[in-house]
C-alpha cells in the first residue's frame, strides 16, 4: 500500500487521498451577490435558481493491481425531476435500487483536458454512500483512465499534481 505524505495536514498517510470538489463548476457563475439569494448548496447537493439541479457522488478509477481506487468527490447535473427523486431517497438505508439516472458531469479536473458536460450516470448507493458517478464510455482521457484503470505510478503521479494544483473550485 503506498504512503504519502499531506501538504495540507502535513502528516504521513497510508493508502491513496481522496480529492473532491466542494460546489459544482456552475456555482462560480452566480455573480458573488446573488448566491445568497439564488443557490442552496449543501455538502451533497445544490439547486441555483429552482432551475438547475447538482449532486455530489464519487468517480472511481480503478488502480491496476491494488484494490483501492483513486477517488474524486465530484458534482454531475441532474434532471428535476430526478432530483426529486434523489431527494426524497436521500435518508434511505437501502436505496441502490433506485435509478441510475443520466446526469452531464459539472466539476472540471484539474490534470485532464475539459471534463464539463461529460455525460455520466449516477448510482445511488446504500448506507448514505454518495453516489458513484459513472462516465460514458468515450475517448476523453478521464473517460478512458476510469474504464481501463491506471497503474500505481499514474495514480502516485495525480496525487503530486492535485496536491501542487490550486484550491478545488
Amino acid at each position: 500500500m503506498p504512503i504519502f505524505h499531506c501538504k495540507t495536514c502535513g502528516q504521513t498517510h497510508d493508502g491513496f487521498p481522496s480529492f473532491c470538489q466542494d460546489r459544482p463548476t456552475a456555482y462560480w457563475d452566480i455573480p458573488d451577490d446573488k448566491r445568497e439569494s439564488d443557490v442552496f448548496l449543501t455538502s451533497d447537493s445544490c439547486v441555483i435558481a429552482d432551475r438547475f439541479f447538482f449532486v455530489r457522488g464519487v468517480l472511481e478509477i480503478p488502480i491496476q493491481g491494488i484494490e483501492e481506487a483513486f477517488t474524486y468527490g465530484v458534482w454531475v447535473s441532474l434532471s428535476e425531476e430526478n432530483f426529486i427523486i434523489w431527494e426524497d431517497n436521500y435518508e434511505v438505508e437501502k436505496r441502490s435500487h433506485i435509478g441510475p439516472f443520466f446526469g452531464w458531469f459539472c466539476s472540471l479536473l484539474p490534470i485532464y483536458p475539459d471534463t464539463l458536460h461529460l455525460k455520466s450516470m449516477v448510482y445511488l448507493r446504500d448506507d448514505g454512500i454518495r453516489p458513484r458517478i459513472v462516465l460514458e464510455q468515450t475517448e476523453h482521457s478521464l473517460s478512458i483512465e476510469q474504464y481501463e484503470g491506471i497503474s500505481l505510478e499514474r495514480a502516485l503521479e495525480m496525487v503530486h499534481l492535485l496536491q501542487m494544483s490550486p484550491n478545488d473550485s
